[in-house]
């Protein structure tokens, strides 16, 4: 992956040009204000975002159980109408 620098104006000016770049060349956007790196733009893999959602849920699930948020598998099937 390459990086470019570019200025924040020319960046809010051109917005939607650097994004597609940045995903079809593969190509990281570090985007400067008065010389000063503020942000930067690169593309995300499909796989590893939905890895790091699957990551906050089993957290979320985790906090849940720890704090005796569950629930049995009779209301599991009751729910669903399967009992």
């Amino acid at each position: 992956m390459t990086t470019k620098f570019i200025g924040m104006k020319e960046f809010r000016a051109n917005i939607a040009t650097y994004t597609k770049r940045a995903k079809e060349l593969n190509v990281r956007f570090v985007i400067i204000k008065k010389n000063v790196p503020v942000l930067e733009v690169y593309p995300i893999d499909e796989k590893e975002f939905v890895l790091e959602k699957l990551k906050k849920d089993v957290a979320k699930a985790r906090e849940q159980a720890m704090e005796g948020k569950v629930y049995t598998q009779k209301e599991i099937l009751a729910e669903f109408g399967l009992s």
